[in-house]
Parts: C-alpha cells; structure tokens; sequence
C-alpha cells in the first residue's frame, strides 16, 4: 500500500473521532457545571462560571451547566444534540425540572438551549433563547470572542435564574460603513487622472481647431 493511500485512509478514520455525539459525553456528577470539550474557556473563567454557577443552586435550587463541542456527529443539529444530552444527564421530569443546558458547536457556532419546566416560570422560553442567540453569538460576532461570550452568558443566567430583571442582550451598536461611504485614497488618485487626460485630448483637439479658425479669421481677404 502507498504511502499516499495510507495517509488517506489514516485521514478518513481520524475524522469521526473529532465529530461528537452523546454518547461521547461524560457522564454528569453534581458538581460539574462546564464540560468544555472544545477547549474554548480559560481555566480562570471556567472557575469563575463554575462558581457563580455553583453559588446560583445553592441560593435558588435552579442548575445551569455549559458544554462545548468541536464538531457535531453528521445530522445531527445543536438542538437535537441538546435535547438528547439533557435526557441523558436528567433522565426523568423531576431531575430536569429546574436544570438549564446551554451548548455551542464551535466549527459553526450554533448554540441550543434547554430548560426544565420549573425553570420556564422564572425564565421564560423567549429569554432563554435570546441568551443562546443573542448573548452567546454577539461576541462571537466580533472576532469569536469564546470567553466573554460565556461570561455574558452566565450573567444574564444568574440573573434571571435569581428572579431579578433580565437585563437583555448585548447592545449592539450601529456600524458606519466607511469604505462604501467614502472614497478611497487609490479611487480618488485614478478618477483624477482619468480627468487629467480626457482634458489633455480634449484640448489636443480643440486648440489646433481654434489656431486655424483665428488664424483664417485675421488673414485679410483676397477680394480685397
């Protein structure tokens, strides 16, 4: 077998193994709140979220947990990889009742979100999603910001989990457009010397026309 041949089969068995699916997920213990399997969070973050997480179901009895992936088993959506890791994790109604599971897919960055029915009375299904699509992807907008996204995220968790006023989404400002808005430097050097030589032909041809007509006009005439 050729060397090509073998790097190509050794290729095509080694991707199913960075694809995930749920049965590649660890099993939940109770104090596990991050499962980063894509590797996206600092480890002064993850402790960070972890606490806040951790203090979060001490004070309100509402659990909250975060996973990322690399890459999702073909067919298989961020919601429907949600839904079957959450049932999973919390196989009856009453274990998933105040439990919320947020995840992201970092090869596209689609994001899911799951809640329990307790959880709905505290934070809606509207909100939740906001957080996943709002929340999570506006600083992934500006140059796949992972950490902030995540901290974002787990503030607008806390505070809505705590019964406090959900203080909405990242503002997201307005950008001005200035490359379609002004011209640039290059454009305006080359429009000026597309100018410069239509007027150059346009003069080569009008002044020698209008030497000639002066120069018939002044020359006295032979009847004369």
């Amino acid at each position: 077998m050729s060397l090509a041949v073998t790097i190509f089969i050794s290729s095509v068995l080694a991707v199913p193994a960075l694809a995930t699916g749920v049965y590649n997920m660890p099993n939940l213990t109770s104090d596990t709140w991050i499962v980063d399997e894509a590797d996206l969070i600092s480890r002064f973050n993850e402790g960070r979220i972890s606490s806040a997480f951790d203090e979060l179901a001490k004070n309100t009895g509402n659990e909250v947990r975060l996973v990322t992936v690399r890459r999702l088993d073909y067919g298989e959506t961020p919601e429907s990889f949600t839904k079957d890791l959450f049932e999973k994790w919390f196989p009856s109604k009453e274990a998933q009742a105040n439990q919320t599971l947020l995840m992201i897919d970092s090869v596209t960055n689609g994001t899911a979100i799951i809640t329990g029915d307790k959880v709905k009375s505290t934070m809606s299904d509207d909100i939740a999603q906001s957080i996943a699509s709002e929340t999570v992807l506006v600083p992934l907008r500006k140059g796949n910001k992972y950490n902030q996204a995540f901290l974002d995220a787990q503030e607008r968790l806390v505070t809505e989990l705590s019964g406090q006023p959900d203080p909405g989404p990242p503002e997201v400002a307005d950008e001005v457009q200035v490359e379609g808005t002004f011209t640039k430097a290059e454009e305006t050097d080359q429009g000026n010397a597309t100018i410069w030589v239509v007027g150059l032909l346009i003069a080569a041809t009008v002044i020698p026309m209008a030497t000639y007509y002066i120069y018939l006009a002044i020359q006295p005439s032979s009847d004369g």
